[in-house]
């Protein structure tokens, strides 16, 4: 489950941060998101903070398809990889991650990020996942 922002932080993110994230949507509404930035120490590197589909859009390869549209701007602007951090029980965006990887040719590792002992309230570790190089576009 993504943790609750506030609507304010996600305009202000919107208005910073425009393209590294993507806003997917169906009949005019929103129905998926992606929030990622260049990370401004490695400015080779896209990182991906939150993916997000609305329940009705789940299952259909939306979250990949924004995926594959960012890492492609982003690629285009100079990002050779993308990074994100899953918690160990989140299945379906490892599974996403490894196909993106794949798909792309691109190698993908993993090492902790930070630990529980890191976060509060027993939330899972957080798995750094590193994608990449990306080719060039």
């Amino acid at each position: 489950m993504l943790d609750v922002n506030s609507p304010y932080s996600y305009v202000l993110w919107c208005r910073d941060f425009a393209e590294s994230s993507i806003v997917a949507r169906a009949d005019g509404s929103p129905c998926g998101f992606i929030s990622g930035y260049v990370r401004p120490g490695s400015p080779d590197t896209l990182f991906v903070w939150q993916v997000a589909v609305d329940q009705r859009f789940r299952g259909r390869g939306l979250a990949r398809g924004m995926l594959d549209e960012l890492a492609a701007r982003a690629s285009a602007r100079g990002c050779r990889h993308v990074e994100a951090t899953v918690t160990p029980g989140n299945t379906a965006s490892t599974r996403m991650f490894e196909s993106f990887a794949r798909d792309h040719g691109c190698d993908l590792t993993r090492a902790p990020l930070f630990g529980a002992e890191h976060l509060p309230d027993g939330h899972e570790p957080e798995v750094l996942f590193r994608i990449g190089p990306l080719a060039r576009t």
